[in-house]
């Protein structure tokens, strides 16, 4: 009795891959368009950054703060482009791993808004009646 190796398609020395998903290219497609538009809406809120300054019109009838000043107007200023970066990084990693990211811009805008306001809160806040 002789015993010879199984023929080569039993043999399993390497663990089988898993299936890939295919790419949704709709959910591709769309998170390009949104992260180009949240660009454009860095720029705008960029720009409401800098119109806090308008708040330091106050200053010349009451006491103003203008440090607390400067940080919330440049806060305003570069969060916008924080979150930008932050929103195209995790945009590529979930459309990597396949996994839904058109409503990461989307979340971007919305944190980006909720910044400004919170920036304005700042500013407001340097201002002493």
């Amino acid at each position: 009795m002789t015993f010879s190796m199984p023929p080569s398609s039993y043999r399993t020395l390497a663990p089988e891959r898993a299936s890939r998903r295919a790419p949704r290219v709709w959910d591709v497609a769309l998170t390009v368009v949104l992260l180009v538009l949240l660009t454009l809406f860095a720029l705008a809120a960029s720009y409401a950054g800098f119109l806090l300054a308008g708040a330091s019109d106050a200053c010349a009838t009451v006491s103003c703060d203008v440090e607390t000043m400067n940080v919330g107007l440049w806060f305003g200023v570069i969060s916008p482009w924080a979150v930008l970066l932050l929103s195209v990084v995790a945009a590529v990693v979930r459309l990597v791993r396949q996994r839904l990211a058109f409503w990461v811009p989307l979340a971007g805008a919305a944190l980006m808004v909720a910044l400004w306001f919170v920036a304005a809160a700042i500013v407001g806040s340097a201002v002493r009646q």
